[in-house]
């Protein structure tokens, strides 16, 4: 069952239509306080609240009727509806804890899309929160399926570690429904790869999986590659162009580096998200697509809306659910897998017999800090396994190879790291600060000699005097 509160008669007659067309039991209430009695008695399963009342313009009354209805029903999921101009209200209302917003005229696939994805969350989370209390248990995570980590082997994400697998449930959960999903994480974690899981898990699977990476996208460019052209529409323009959101249509878009978008791109952006309609330059006949949305980025989104450089609106429209993909160096424990996942993949490229990887090799490559993070790892396996061209590797071809990468500001900021490698970073400062000086390198870390030396006996350093 789901409730409509709405003042305009209109408006609740014409969703009242949409939704019973697809299969839903309606209730509606014209007026806040009957909407509030209404939830005091029952469970709806979602509500549609209307946040533009006709007897005020600031929208007080409708985020005050949220507040009301979240302390009487605040499990049940909450779908704002607003004009365009007002887009502000329904941001206070996300804050303030609603599932999402549509704008008036609204579209109904969209609308039908955000209720679907809305009750089949609301539904997992409550399973969960049953399965968690049958248990007794504080763990929220739950097993993932195994055809969806079938589908996770497949698309190379190799790992064990507790980290990984919480990412692998949350896709097993989320895959098969609308949900806008934004993927962030440090550069070379796999935020690509998760994408890739995400829509060979879902229902649209045997659509289109259309990248973009919109960092390398210019302003001026912007609208001809996502939402295409026509001939004649400028200069250049000598054909028909189809832009990624069409060629998208019924399947999956990766906005990768989605950080990157200049202010005047993300209102384009946000235009096209908010009711799956845009048209290509030059032709003034308004397209359609079906398009579930995943993004990506480094950044931390939520410090660029506070400083003004992401919009808040778009940031709620891309983000009903966020995914965290760990750094390597949070996951150590899945090093030896993923070296022997691409010495594998090394050695059949280049026709080589089967490479073995020594464990003392496995142990040096545990110790280092991975600003690069997979990536980083895989290009030092690769390097090694080319230019030593043995059929065993040791720590000594790695050493070989090894340019330490300065660690980002992203990485000091966002991960938390072992006291270990804190201690084992603050040394090789001081080696840079003071070369071969041992006296300077010691008293610099407040350490005896004798301490220093055992140091960088345990952590494999030495100092070129």
């Amino acid at each position: 069952m789901i409730l409509i509160c709405d003042d305009d008669i209109t408006v609740r007659t014409s969703l009242t239509l949409v939704l019973k067309r697809a299969g839903y039991e309606v209730v509606t209430a014209s007026a806040q306080q009957e909407a509030v009695d209404f939830v005091r008695r029952n469970t709806p399963e979602l509500i549609l609240m209307d946040m533009n009342y006709s007897n005020t313009t600031t929208g007080k009354e409708g985020l005050e009727l949220l507040a009301k209805i979240r302390i009487f029903r605040p499990d049940v999921p909450v779908i704002l509806i607003t004009a365009w101009g007002s887009i502000n209200l329904a941001v206070q209302g996300i804050r303030a804890g609603a599932f999402d917003f549509i704008t008036k005229p609204w579209n109904n696939l969209v609308l039908l899309n955000s209720i679907q994805t809305a009750i089949q969350l609301n539904k997992e989370s409550s399973a969960e929160d049953t399965a968690e209390a049958d248990s007794g248990s504080n763990l929220k995570m739950r097993p993932a399926s195994g055809n969806a980590l079938l589908s996770f082997r497949s698309n190379k994400i190799i790992g064990r570690s507790p980290l990984l697998l919480q990412v692998l449930n949350t896709v097993s959960r989320i895959a098969q429904t609308n949900a806008p999903v934004l993927i962030t994480g440090e550069s070379g974690t796999g935020k690509e790869l998760i994408a890739e899981a995400i829509h060979a898990n879902s229902n649209r699977s045997k659509n289109p999986f259309v990248k973009v990476n919109l960092g390398g996208i210019a302003q001026s460019l912007f609208e001809s590659e996502m939402f295409g052209h026509k001939k004649g529409a400028f200069t250049d323009a000598r054909h028909d162009r189809i832009g990624r959101f069409e060629l998208a249509n019924k399947g999956t878009i990766f906005l990768d580096e989605i950080g990157e978008l200049d202010p005047v791109c993300q209102v384009k952006l946000l235009r096209v998200l908010q009711d799956q309609t845009f048209e290509a330059l030059g032709d003034s006949k308004p397209r359609q697509t079906d398009t579930r949305i995943i993004s990506a980025t480094n950044k931390n989104p939520a410090e660029m809306v506070a400083t003004g450089t992401f919009r808040e609106d778009l940031f709620y429209r891309i983000n009903l659910i966020t995914i965290r993909i760990p750094a390597l160096r949070e996951r150590i424990e899945d090093i030896p897998l993923l070296v022997e996942y691409f010495a594998k993949k090394q050695a059949e490229l280049n026709n080589l017999p089967e490479v073995k990887i020594s464990s003392e090799a496995i142990g040096f490559l545990r110790k280092l800090p991975y600003p690069g993070n997979i990536r980083e790892l895989k290009n030092l396996v690769d390097r090694a396994i080319i230019v030593s061209g043995k059929s065993e590797i040791t720590d000594k071809d790695f050493k070989e190879q090894y340019t330490e990468l300065p660690l980002t500001t992203e990485m000091r900021n966002n991960s938390v790291l072992s006291l270990e490698q804190v201690e084992k970073d603050m040394i090789l400062k001081a080696i840079r600060l003071y070369g071969g000086n041992h006296s300077k390198i010691a008293a610099a870390l407040g350490l005896t000699r004798q301490t220093l030396y055992r140091r960088l006996e345990k952590y494999d350093i030495r100092i070129e005097n």
